[in-house]
């Protein structure tokens, strides 16, 4: 097991998913890892809950997006995102690991990306560095 998988890691992530069973194994595992994990079915959804949340005062640490999605897609949450000032890293899931995914997730204004089938350790590597941009940079903003 790598270092990633041996601490608890914290923070809100949302995760915007339509397959139910990924949307069950992605929130088992980041449940475990001892993150807050909210659901959406499609950008659209994830975009409200995104804005509901910070509207109470709470904040969301990290976006884990499914570029394939109905009614709104990956690209398009990420792009309203970016737009509207969310700074925080977006990630996004693609089942398409193709020559230039890669750039047009990262066009769209996503940091990084993960393929499908989820590889646990990987997806909790890839949350733990970008999270713990998002501590440190919260820490030197105080």
């Amino acid at each position: 097991t790598s270092a990633v998988l041996q601490h608890q890691l914290t923070g809100h992530v949302l995760v915007a998913e339509d397959g139910p069973d990924n949307q069950r194994l992605i929130n088992l595992i980041l449940g475990r890892a001892g993150l807050t994990v909210t659901l959406a079915e499609d950008g659209e959804q994830a975009f409200a809950k995104i804005r509901e949340i910070e509207a109470a005062g709470g904040s969301v640490d990290l976006v884990l997006t499914d570029m394939q999605m109905p009614v709104m897609d990956g690209y398009t949450l990420a792009t309203r995102l970016r737009e509207t000032g969310y700074m925080k890293p977006i990630i996004a899931l693609t089942a398409h690991a193709l020559a230039g995914d890669r750039e047009k997730c990262l066009a769209a204004g996503c940091n990084d990306y993960t393929c499908k089938p989820i590889q646990r350790g990987q997806l909790l590597e890839k949350i733990s560095v970008w999270l713990g941009q998002v501590q440190a940079m919260a820490k030197t903003t105080v």
